[in-house]
């Protein structure tokens, strides 16, 4: 079962949580070799399955929006994903200020469509969505 952690962008759990994957040459790799960004302005959502990481992503706070960009999803995309996203569109729903967008991989159009989000713009390999 897929346990899903909020946690800070400071909070030292996400560090120990996250560091074994934003430091791993594969993971990079399929974040085009951009690093993952943190801050006191960001919230992670964390996908936790028997004690292991499978997948998080970054929320940045920015004025009044709140966006996606960055994520990881490991093997189990299907489940992973909209299980995260479930979880941001909860935490972010229950506050009116909030407007909720996403810089979407291609590959994840359909799930983020399927959670409600439409899309803003369309580059090579990303979407600009929001909800």
């Amino acid at each position: 079962m897929i346990q899903t952690v909020r946690l800070q962008g400071e909070d030292k759990k996400l560090y120990e949580l996250v560091a074994p994957l934003v430091m791993d040459p594969k993971v990079l790799h399929a974040n085009n070799n951009y690093p993952f960004k943190t801050g006191e302005n960001f919230v992670w959502f964390i996908a936790v399955e028997e004690n292991k990481v499978v997948g998080f992503i970054p929320v940045e706070q920015r004025g009044n929006q709140a966006i996606v960009n960055n994520y990881y999803i490991g093997s189990k995309r299907g489940e992973v994903l909209p299980t995260l996203l479930q979880a941001i569109i909860s935490y972010y729903e229950n506050a009116e200020e909030w407007i909720l967008s996403s810089v979407t991989l291609i590959e994840d159009r359909d799930e983020f469509i399927q959670q409600g989000f439409t899309i803003d713009r369309e580059w090579t390999r990303y979407l600009k969505m929001s909800r």
